[in-house]
């Protein structure tokens, strides 16, 4: 893995729009079916704040919840988890492990192989299509 990312609240306030400040530095959610237009073609989702890859467009999934949904992340991707207890609810919230930005939460009602839905904030993601070598 790479080495650890810090900034000061400035410098992400500078690197980031609005919305991706407040979701990915202060654990915020986007609204549902903002990104109803995600990439469908072969690809690598990386972290916004960092680049760092997180997800493959082919663990990607149409989930229904409003939000990009995956099975699982790319395998060696920086992706931690934590328990969240925020809104009287018991979820596991998901980040990067490079930079610690808020991605979204992971539940267990996804498809198989993993029965995982990564259910992640679309703002906190960037798409690079994969190169047509």
């Amino acid at each position: 893995m790479s080495e650890k990312i810090t900034k000061s609240e400035t410098e992400w306030r500078e690197q980031l729009s609005d919305l991706a400040y407040k979701v990915t530095r202060k654990h915020g959610t986007e609204r549902a079916f903002t990104h109803d237009d995600f990439p469908k073609a072969p690809g690598v989702f990386r972290c916004t704040c960092c680049g760092a890859e997180l997800f493959d467009q082919a663990r990607k999934f149409e989930s229904g919840s409003g939000w990009p949904s995956f099975w699982a992340p790319i395998e060696d991707a920086p992706i931690a988890t934590t328990e969240d207890r925020s809104f009287f609810m018991r979820r596991t919230e998901v980040h990067c492990d490079r930079c610690d930005a808020h991605l979204g939460h992971v539940f267990p009602d996804g498809p198989q192989p993993t029965g995982l839905r990564y259910c992640i904030n679309g703002v906190a993601l960037d798409f690079e299509p994969k190169s047509e070598d």
